[in-house]
């Protein structure tokens, strides 16, 4: 039977939790909880510390979208959570609440709001405490995703990768992730469950925070990655051709069989080229060509010139996705970059 106060608790919680359109667990049950939550994330033995009982609570709610899902996930009092090896995901985790404690791959840290997070590989067995009402906000990411991506980095088959899981939420990397995670948190709840988002838009924002996992976040792999960089620079002809003329034609729309001409190679080569030498897609490639070329115009505008003329100019066509786009890859609105030309 649920205390008066786990009850009160659970609905104290539920008026500060973010996602809270995408409620998947809301529970004082301790065996509900972690089957419910067991059944998103992956099976886990959930057990309230002693003196927690009466506070148990456990809130979880979740965006899911292709390869990726943001999370809140909150629980009453003090909890111990062992879920062994992820096995299928990665999981980054932002404390906003209270404390925790996380051994995993023979480390151990300690997490908190605005300090310290977590990133845990699903090859390592993790067991967590999470302390004094924690919640979080976690990223999950498909383990495919990563490792395809590390594999086209180092230019090597796909294997495991094993992230260092302390992350210092005061670095620049820190504070550009946990803008991310924060940022797609946003993105849906504005979209709400109703309207998912477009797949452009998830792709884009994977593929933003895997690469900047893989190279801002110490692995297994980043001695293989850091080394490989001084091959990639030295392009294959081809894709140099291939660049240069995305470069150059950034505002026209794309067009893969005359690329492909230009560059000598076939079509699929050329998107397999572009996939292992750059880590994303040839659009992806252009989609960063125009948004460094808009920031350019934006910090040297003239008085009287508008966001929406100089992005149609250069090849926009949907303004809000633009403008998503733009703030995950600079970390502020088109309109901010504009007010520093003035």
């Amino acid at each position: 039977m649920a205390s008066d106060a786990a009850v009160a608790g659970i609905d104290n919680a539920a008026g500060i939790a973010r996602l809270a359109a995408y409620s998947r667990v809301h529970t004082t049950d301790v065996d509900e909880a972690a089957d419910s939550i067991g059944r998103i994330f992956c099976p886990h033995a959930l057990d309230p510390l002693r003196h927690s009982w009466p506070d148990f609570h456990a809130l979880h709610n979740c965006a899911a979208y292709s390869g990726i899902s943001v999370n809140y996930v909150a629980y009453g009092g003090s909890v111990s959570i062992d879920p062994g090896c992820l096995d299928r995901f990665f999981l980054l985790q932002v404390p906003i609440r209270g404390r925790a404690q996380i051994r995993t791959g023979g480390r151990e840290i300690a997490t908190a709001p605005d300090g310290v997070a977590s990133l845990l590989s699903p090859t390592l067995p993790t067991r967590m405490i999470w302390q004094d009402h924690c919640a979080q906000l976690i990223l999950l990411v498909d383990r495919q995703q990563v490792e395809s991506r590390a594999a086209a980095l180092a230019e090597r088959p796909a294997g495991p990768v094993e992230f260092e899981p302390h992350i210092d939420l005061n670095t620049p990397f820190g504070r550009a992730l946990r803008f991310q995670i924060e940022y797609l948190v946003d993105l849906a709840e504005r979209a709400g469950p109703a309207s998912d988002l477009s797949p452009v838009t998830v792709v884009t924002l994977r593929e933003a925070i895997v690469g900047l996992l893989l190279t801002g976040q110490r692995h297994n792999l980043s001695g293989a990655i850091n080394r490989s960089t001084p091959h990639r620079e030295a392009l294959p002809a081809v894709l140099k051709r291939a660049r240069d003329s995305l470069e150059a034609h950034a505002a026209e729309p794309l067009d893969l069989e005359r690329l492909a001409q230009i560059s000598g190679i076939g079509v699929r080569s050329l998107q397999l080229g572009f996939k292992r030498h750059f880590g994303v897609s040839i659009s992806g490639v252009l989609l960063d060509i125009r948004l460094k070329h808009l920031k350019a115009r934006l910090l040297n505008a003239g008085a009287g010139e508008r966001i929406t003329d100089i992005a149609f100019d250069l090849g926009f066509t949907h303004l809000s996705r633009m403008a998503s786009f733009y703030r995950a890859k600079f970390g502020e609105s088109p309109s901010e970059t504009l007010r520093k030309s003035r």
